[in-house]
């Protein structure tokens, strides 16, 4: 038996998608039972740079009353279960007449988040998972989206049959996540862009590209907003409504088969609410399968949807189509008023159960009696006609899943697990990030302002230092502050991932990119910035403080400048993707470089650091710079830093007259048999490295040691994202 039909919405319901006016495309001849898949329209696009293209392809392919496949997939669930461990709060427990071992202290208890969860999702039709907050729907929608771990939960889930890999789930779905996670500072239109760069294969042409994301604006109604920036607290952009239209269409882009989404109409106005649905609705006749929850649906908004799950606390309370809620509740003996809102009623219904206390169980059992009596009238359950192999094959022959996928007979073969190269994946990601960059120049500016004023102030302060044994000292006092400042600096690169960290994990978690793309991207894009901030650092000081060298000397000052700032960048990238928050990562970061500067050798050298801190002054990052400016400025073996009376500066006899020094210097040279005039060499510039314990490493060798690290941390970051953006539940 089939459900009476319900009022189908019309194009003419909503302004936003009608068109009066016809296209070139209505002229191909469209088979009566398939909605045409965006990728199909776009088939007719020309390549050719000079054909124009209409925006308005979209809305012909998408009729409401377009019929669904006649061998659709069908998304099967069948008694998913998911239970997690609550840790009992332990009170304040009296010891008397019990044995310290009868008190368990990590007593845990099970809560079911799911229990036995059963249904089925079609082509052409919108699932809805509905329920009071903490009824379980993000839960179940989590689950069938493969974002719980699958040793946590049990049960099966298959698709027109078969099993559902994880892997082949992520190339055909997509996940739409309740907050709204877009780049504030992208227009509509390039997020949607960037999106199809990602998605698209190579393959596709340019022109077919551009096209997909004009006919997508169509689609999605946001055609009066695609040049407006997405907009964030600081910066004016889209609406609402609008905002979530852009987030379900970057998710849509490759037309996945199955389309996942959690809470797509929260925090939306009626209207707005109902523009998103009606888009859901456009999609899943498209030939897609839509499921997502919904906290409370209007009375429009119903008729939209084609089946409905109630939860209560993990469990199913109702399963069917809107139009059978009525003799649903009317055979559980509450029946609906007729000028009542089904929805509403149900949900208010179930919550005073939920209040009672029996609960829910009685409608929990009346619900499964009532399932089988439907499953034993109707005597049949509608199946596909085709194996989910055939099935993924003629929905590619159609057009859908363009992101990569060719029609060809081997399953793993059809639906790549990437778009496009890792190549490809880089160029974009560093075009995206250097869009972000341009739109936000104040960023940039800031940290060039910070390092050119600090520039000056060690310039001003350091200003032409001597070779006086007090010059040297104000050179090793300059070098290590100007090598930590370097360090320093780089903390402000803590927010950049942390702002983009769940993008990336939105991003990657369903094959957008690889995270080996976005670590290499970021790694390549950072380095002309710290170009500019090395040259600017290095330009103000050396030639100003008197450091030595000459030009060859600027330049090995240069560059150790700037493999100290790769360095540093890569290191304060790898703690963002290991801390979540942008205080805590600050704390860190300046603790850690506090310890570094303290091993780095300035303030005690290493032949003084106790042999169980050694270690640590082998881990500084400032410990190689460091010494390596050091060798660049002492290593001239013709250079004299301190001459005979110089030997009394720095002590109680520094003031006594020059004549007395002289002396002096006669007696100890009479003692020690050696000549020691006033103007005699007695410390050069190795001595002073050899003071310092600048032995073991050559200054070339420190530098490629610097920029080693920065690789490390690169990989360590890559690794950081490897393990810590799963984005599962355990």
């Amino acid at each position: 038996m089939k459900s009476p039909a319900k009022p189908m919405t019309t194009d003419d319901d909503l302004p936003l998608f009608n068109n009066s006016k016809q296209m070139e495309v209505q002229k191909y001849p469209k088979k009566p039972t398939v909605s045409p898949t965006l990728a199909e329209l776009l088939m007719h696009v020309d390549d050719a740079q000079n054909s124009p293209v209409d925006h308005r392809v979209v809305e012909l392919g998408y009729g409401c009353g377009a019929l669904p496949s006649s061998n659709p997939f069908v998304l099967s669930f069948n008694n998913l279960t998911y239970s997690v461990k609550v840790r009992k709060k332990m009170g304040l427990i009296p010891f008397c007449g019990k044995k310290g071992d009868e008190i368990d202290a990590n007593a845990v208890n099970t809560k079911v988040l799911l229990n036995e969860i059963s249904g089925e999702a079609r082509e052409g039709e919108i699932m809805a998972v509905l329920g009071a907050s903490g009824s379980g729907k993000s839960t179940l929608i989590d689950a069938l989206a493969n974002r719980i771990d699958k040793d946590s939960l049990k049960g099966t889930l298959t698709l027109n049959g078969e099993v559902l890999e994880s892997r082949l789930l992520r190339v055909i779905s997509a996940y739409v996540m309740q907050d709204d996670l877009l780049f504030p500072m992208l227009t509509v239109e390039e997020t949607l862009m960037f999106s199809a760069e990602f998605r698209l294969p190579r393959s596709l042409s340019k022109t077919k590209k551009k096209a997909r994301v004009q006919a997508l604006i169509d689609q999605l109604g946001l055609r009066s907003a695609a040049k407006t920036v997405i907009g964030d607290e600081g910066h004016r952009g889209v609406s609402g409504g609008e905002r979530r239209r852009v987030s379900i269409g970057i998710d849509i882009i490759h037309d996945p088969i199955v389309l996942f989404l959690d809470e797509p109409t929260s925090g939306l106005d009626s209207t707005s609410a109902f523009m998103v649905v009606k888009v859901l609705q456009r999609i899943a006749q498209s030939g897609s399968i839509v499921i997502m929850s919904i906290h409370q649906p209007s009375y429009r908004i119903l008729n939209l949807l084609d089946r409905l799950i109630f939860l209560s606390h993990g469990n199913t309370v109702y399963g069917g189509s809107p139009e059978m809620l009525p003799s649903f509740f009317s055979e559980f003996g509450h029946p609906i008023p007729d000028n009542e809102n089904k929805t509403e009623f149900a949900l208010d219904l179930i919550r005073e159960l939920e209040e009672t206390p029996g609960g829910t169980k009685g409608l929990v059992e009346f619900n499964k009696s009532w399932q089988a009596r439907k499953n034993q009238r109707n005597g049949f359950s509608m199946k596909s006609n085709l194996s989910l192999k055939d099935a993924i094959s003629a929905s590619i022959s159609k057009g859908k899943l363009v992101s990569g996928a060719t029609n060809d007979s081997n399953l793993t073969s059809s639906v790549p697990t990437f778009a496009n190269p890792l190549w490809i994946e880089m160029i974009v990601i560093a075009k995206r990030s250097m869009l972000n960059s341009r739109r936000t120049p104040e960023l940039f500016g800031i940290r060039l302002g910070a390092v050119v004023v600090t520039g000056i102030i060690l310039a001003t302060m350091f200003w032409k230092l001597d070779n006086s044994p007090k010059g040297v000292q104000e050179r090793l006092g300059f070098f290590a502050f100007a090598m930590s400042t370097t360090f320093y600096t780089c903390a402000e690169a803590i927010p950049v991932f942390l702002q983009e960290r769940y993008i990336f994990m939105r991003e990657t978690a369903y094959n957008a990119y690889r995270r080996s793309s976005y670590v290499l991207a970021h790694s390549l894009i950072s380095i002309p910035s710290l170009i500019i901030l090395s040259m600017a650092f290095a330009a103000i000081t050396f030639w100003a403080v008197g450091l030595a060298g000459g030009l060859s000397g600027f330049f090995f000052f240069f560059f150790t400048i700037l493999a100290s700032f790769w360095a540093g960048n890569s290191f304060v990238t790898f703690l963002s993707g290991v801390v979540s928050h942008v205080m805590l990562g600050f704390t860190v970061v300046v603790a850690i470089l506090a310890y570094f500067l303290l091993f780095s050798g300035f303030f005690i050298s290493r032949d003084r650091i106790p042999v169980y801190w050694i270690w640590f002054h082998y881990i500084s990052l400032v410990k190689y710079p460091y010494e390596a400016v050091l060798q660049n400025e002492f290593d001239d073996p013709t250079k004299c830093f301190v001459r005979g009376v110089q030997l009394f500066d720095n002590t109680p006899l520094g003031s006594v007259p020059s004549s007395l020094k002289l002396r002096l210097l006669q007696s100890m040279s009479g003692v020690l048999g050696v000549n020691i005039t006033g103007s005699t060499c007695v410390t050069t510039g190795k001595d002073l490295l050899v003071q310092q314990g600048v032995t073991d490493i050559s200054k070339w060798n420190c530098l490629w040691i610097i920029i080693a690290w920065g690789f490390f941390f690169r990989i360590l970051f890559y690794f950081a994202l490897l393990l810590g953006s799963k984005n599962k539940r355990k």
